[in-house]
């Protein structure tokens, strides 16, 4: 009696833990997919930022007027440093979320291989509903 109430305990245990994996993934990978955007966009934002650097030194260069547009090209600079940073973290967390996910799945199959060799859950065939 009391090894029944223990697998009980440990199978509902393992349920939950289940449940709440299966809840975390999508989560997981929709956070990955908008991560993995932000950072494309960061890095058209930086090639952006490098042309109209580019362009306004061209410009400076041929300016018969004397227009000092070097504070303007060390503010874009500044920015593109910034962009490049931010870039890096967003880089480092979407490794985080992928190392994440794919210990999310690789638990989440460790348990189900579990729970379906305890008896507690039998293993559907595909052919049965």
């Amino acid at each position: 009696m009391a090894s029944s109430a223990v697998v009980a305990t440990t199978s509902g245990k393992d349920a939950v833990a289940e449940g709440l994996l299966d809840v975390l993934k999508p989560a997981i990978q929709q956070l990955d997919l908008h991560v993995h955007s932000v950072r494309e966009s960061q890095v058209e934002l930086r090639e952006h930022i490098d042309n109209l650097a580019t362009e306004l030194c061209r410009i400076n260069e041929h300016q018969k007027v004397a227009l000092d547009l070097d504070p303007y090209v060390k503010k874009l600079l500044n920015a593109r440093r910034r962009v490049v940073l931010v870039n890096n973290i967003l880089q480092n967390a979407q490794e985080r979320l992928r190392r994440l996910n794919h210990n999310v799945a690789k638990e989440t199959a460790r348990r189900k291989t579990m729970l379906e060799a305890s008896g507690a859950f039998p293993s559907r065939s595909p052919s049965r509903p």
